[in-house]
């Protein structure tokens, strides 16, 4: 199946949602070579990513990203991909040949500056609610990711240009999502990216790994 090489230039919105996650609950989901960061006692930072790429991206496509835990691997500081769905075949390929992710396909609902919903057929994966903002401010901001890819333990870079602003926000996560066993609850803090340019780099073994990793039951 086509889809272009890394990197990865995409440009549209975004909404990212970060919770208080309990670490022991998400711990079973994260390669043993990771340590998860404790950002309050018993708790890491997860999150949660709608995104919408459109015009000017290599490919046009929404995606939903879960990321149960902010981590560390020798110094070096990323989020763990859990979860990712999109609406396009080409990214799904790419995604899991060049970066090891685990995409799956979806299908997405927008009312812009309302209402976000993904689902797979009748099965509802997520939906969020959230306002328009009124303040934002242009900001560029580089960011990591980690991923596994057979063996390899993968850590990828993005960096990315937006107007930010802070919203609220209302996640909702049904039982019968994948994720739901996370334990995300709502957010504590809600940002919103709009003329969002964003390029996300192939990534770099770090380690063998193990892979002991296993899903969370619910």
């Amino acid at each position: 199946m086509p889809y272009p090489q890394a990197p990865w230039t995409l440009q549209g919105y975004a909404i990212q949602t970060l919770h208080l996650v309990n670490i022991d609950r998400v711990r079973p989901l994260i390669p043993l070579e990771l340590e998860i960061i404790s950002v309050w006692p018993g708790k890491t930072l997860g999150s949660v990513y709608l995104s919408n790429y459109g015009s000017g991206s290599v490919l046009e496509y929404s995606e939903l990203i879960v990321a149960p835990a902010l981590v560390n691997y020798q110094r070096k500081i990323g989020g763990w991909v859990s979860h990712i769905y999109v609406d396009n075949a080409d990214s799904v390929a790419g995604g899991r040949e060049i970066w090891g992710l685990p995409k799956e396909l979806a299908e997405f609902t927008w009312e812009q500056g309302k209402h976000v919903t993904a689902h797979q057929g009748n099965r509802k994966l997520c939906s969020l609610k959230y306002n328009r903002q009124s303040l934002a401010w242009k900001q560029g901001l580089s960011a990591s990711g980690f991923s596994a890819k057979g063996a390899d333990l993968l850590i990828f870079p993005a960096e990315f240009e937006s107007l930010l602003g802070l919203i609220g926000s209302k996640l909702e996560i049904p039982a019968e999502s994948p994720f739901s066993g996370i334990g995300l609850g709502q957010p504590w803090l809600t940002v919103r990216c709009e003329q969002m340019s964003l390029r996300v780099d192939a990534p770099k073994v770090v380690c063998q790994s193990n892979r002991n990793a296993r899903v969370i039951s619910h």
